[in-house]
């Protein structure tokens, strides 16, 4: 939780990258990922709706409709509560390759972080133009989309290497090691 807050915090400062589409780092959505493949599905699903509700009132609850760097047009249409649905499907997909992750393999993970950006930022772009109408799709857009969950997954093993600090702080193990595997087994 508390590493989900600091990526809010630090998610106001990281500047878009003018050079490559205005694509950013979604260190937010980054954190949620990485932390939806080393908790059980219940936490998963509660970092879900807190990151989806507090992105959408981070992004959709000014007196504009939003941050104008992000959304140019007004988005009175979106409905407060898109992110969670959005955050959980994000989840479920990093919940799919958790056996992987747990057996120590989080290069997976960090691969299948950079798909579920771009997923969660075509899913959010097609809502987008479905609630305004007319989908247009340029060539700036789809590459914005592809630079931002490339440079997003490029920190993910930052992020898992936080995780893995925490939980060795923690005395906790993410991992499921073949002795913990034997006991379960017998």
């Amino acid at each position: 939780m508390f590493l989900v807050l600091a990526a809010f915090v630090v998610q106001q400062f990281l500047p878009a990258f003018t050079g490559f589409h205005h694509s950013r780092i979604l260190l937010v959505q980054l954190v949620f990922l990485c932390a939806a493949v080393t908790v059980g599905q219940p936490v998963m699903l509660l970092l879900a709706f807190i990151c989806g509700f507090l992105w959408d009132a981070h992004s959709t609850l000014s007196p504009d409709g939003g941050d104008p760097a992000v959304y140019t047009q007004p988005v009175e249409a979106l409905r407060f509560g898109y992110s969670i649905l959005l955050f959980g499907a994000m989840g479920f997909l990093m919940q799919g390759i958790q056996p992987l992750f747990q057996q120590g393999k989080w290069q997976f993970s960090a691969l299948l972080s950079g798909i579920a950006i771009f997923l969660y930022l075509a899913a959010e772009f097609l809502i987008i133009t479905f609630v305004r109408g007319g989908f247009v799709l340029s060539q700036a857009t789809v590459l914005q989309m592809a630079w931002t969950s490339l440079f997003t997954m490029l920190f993910s093993p930052v992020i898992f290497w936080i995780l893995f600090k925490i939980s060795d702080l923690c005395q906790h193990s993410i991992h499921i090691t073949p002795d913990k595997r034997r006991r379960r087994n017998r």
